[in-house]
């Protein structure tokens, strides 16, 4: 299939609603994303129901600003390329059925692609990637390592077997009432401090898989907590907050010791475990993306470890770290490329592997 001038894409897996204008020749021309952190900061996570309605709400605006940002028209769409899966069902249908009832109004045709392969895709948007290499993608719901052969061919070698690495900031930011999201209050709190006052386990990071591990890291900073006596309440733990906080004397300085260690180990084990597997598998380059992404002191250590390997490293931009439209128009292109386009009947996947995509 000859790709189409201008695509539409929409991304709504989860509190991001977002939609861009890709050129055939995968050029962005606009990448609009409308947070919904103000919505869900109260609960310290995404509230699923929340996301939802919010996106019923924002998703005609976000796609008329694309459009206007673009240049262009709905009449000058030929394909539209929406991201099906993995993510949380009731936001990832708000998106398919405005893009399927767009497409199918326009009559022109619509694909579904796999969120995971957005942001594997999404270096292509800056960079020139050569295969094969190793992606790994590392954000509020994903840690996981892939075996990139070629643009069809994607194996998933390793991932988190319990909490995502996003998740464990999350909530260790909470733990630590530093607020949300937990990833961008703990870099910043974390900005500076030695980060070897406490030190705090690197799960799994000695294990032969490529798998991750952060559930056990979180329990070490709260049991770290409770031993430092930090806060004046019983109310300790992750599924709720001492209201109102009340820090124990002396012990506001502690707070940054334990968030820098606690960042010090997640970006540990992740650039240990992704230039591992660089070198298991014999490759020269690895891309890296998802939010977490977005951290300077992994990507700083990341830069460090690649350039003492002789690894190509390769990480978006932020914009094109945390989750947006760009990434599901260029991944887009590739699958309408292919031919691999979906009826009315496609459908939300909640969970849903790379591979599976291809079938």
């Amino acid at each position: 299939m000859n790709p189409p001038p201008y695509i539409l894409a929409i991304e709504t897996s989860c509190d991001e609603t977002a939609a861009a204008v890709v050129t055939g020749g995968g050029r962005v021309l606009s990448n609009v994303v409308a947070s919904q952190v103000k919505d869900h900061e109260a609960f310290g996570g995404v509230v699923p129901e929340i996301a939802s309605r919010r996106h019923v709400e924002l998703i005609e605006p976000v796609v008329k600003s694309a459009l206007a940002q673009a240049g262009v028209t709905l009449s000058d769409i030929g394909a539209v390329a929406v991201t099906q899966g993995p993510g949380l069902v009731g936001a990832l249908l708000v998106g398919i059925s405005y893009a399927k009832a767009l497409a199918y109004g326009l009559g022109v045709p619509v694909c579904g692609v796999n969120h995971l392969e957005g942001h594997l895709a999404a270096a292509k948007i800056e960079h020139e990637l050569t295969y094969p290499h190793v992606g790994m993608v590392v954000s509020g719901g994903h840690t996981s390592l892939y075996r990139v052969d070629d643009e069809d061919t994607i194996e998933l070698v390793g991932q988190t077997q319990d909490d995502a690495a996003g998740e464990a900031f999350d909530k260790v930011a909470k733990l630590l009432h530093l607020g949300y999201p937990g990833g961008v209050v703990i870099e910043r709190i974390a900005k500076g401090v030695d980060p070897g006052a406490f030190e705090l386990p690197r799960p799994m990071i000695s294990d032969a898989s490529f798998d991750f591990s952060f559930s056990g890291l979180k329990t070490a900073v709260l049991h770290l907590v409770q031993k430092e006596g930090i806060f004046d309440s019983a109310d300790l733990g992750f599924s709720g907050l001492p209201e109102p906080r009340k820090t124990a004397p002396g012990k506001e300085s502690l707070i940054p010791l334990i968030a820098a260690a606690f960042q010090a180990a997640v970006v540990d084990v992740l650039a240990t475990k992704a230039t591992r597997a660089v070198k298991a598998f014999g490759m020269d380059t690895l891309v890296v993306s998802g939010g977490v992404a977005s951290n300077t002191a992994l990507r700083e250590e990341l830069r460090a470890r690649c350039a003492d390997e002789g690894v190509r490293l390769v990480i978006p931009s932020r914009a094109y770290c945390t989750d947006n439209a760009a990434m599901i128009g260029v991944a887009g292109l590739h699958h309408l490329a292919r031919g691999r386009t979906a009826g009315l009947d496609m459908n939300a996947l909640s969970r849903w592997d790379i591979a599976a995509s291809r079938r």
